[in-house]
């Protein structure tokens, strides 16, 4: 029971104290989640990522059902997803009953003009610090590169891009194999 009240807190305190949606949350469980819980290795909260990223949700709430379910199996997994849904949903429940009244507010609109400039950031940094995990040698060097080209520029759906680089990591494995016998 203690560890399902820990996923729930750790996750709570994610939810509670990260704004901008998934991907700025991404730095928070990354520090949190790998470097001090030891809950995922960098490799397993990447892979995590990539599935949260096709599949349908918020990916933050992907990734604590995954690592709920690595800790403590089906319960970990609502224990976690529930916490960090949890601060979001009173925070919004709140948001929606005062915002009304306040969203023509030039202080209000300004405080979001600024609040989306340092998300940006935030994401911005945990692309960078994964983009050194992930990128290992050229042919990740290439697949990065093509994905971004892919995404950036013709618009191709997340889900198609995750499969074809899928695709591309065993093709490359299989021909190092080969290559190395």
């Amino acid at each position: 029971m203690n560890k399902l009240v820990e996923l729930f807190f750790t996750f709570s305190r994610i939810g509670a104290l990260t704004f901008g949606g998934g991907y700025a949350m991404l730095p928070m469980l990354q520090r949190e989640v790998v470097e001090k819980k030891s809950w995922a290795t960098e490799a397993e909260l990447m892979d995590w990522y990539a599935v949260g990223q096709c599949t349908p949700g918020v990916i933050a709430v992907n990734t604590a059902t995954f690592v709920g379910r690595k800790e403590k199996g089906t319960l970990g997994a609502l224990f976690a997803t529930a916490g960090v849904v949890f601060p979001s949903f009173v925070i919004i429940l709140l948001i929606a009953a005062l915002l009304t009244g306040f969203a023509d507010n030039i202080y209000v609109k300004s405080a979001f003009a600024g609040i989306r400039v340092c998300v940006c950031v935030l994401i911005l940094n945990a692309v960078i610090k994964l983009s050194k995990k992930a990128v290992t040698d050229a042919f990740t060097l290439i697949i990065l590169l093509a994905v971004w080209v892919a995404s950036f520029f013709l618009k191709a759906s997340p889900v198609l891009t995750v499969v074809i680089s899928a695709a591309l990591g065993v093709l490359i494995q299989s021909f190092k194999r080969r290559r190395g016998k």
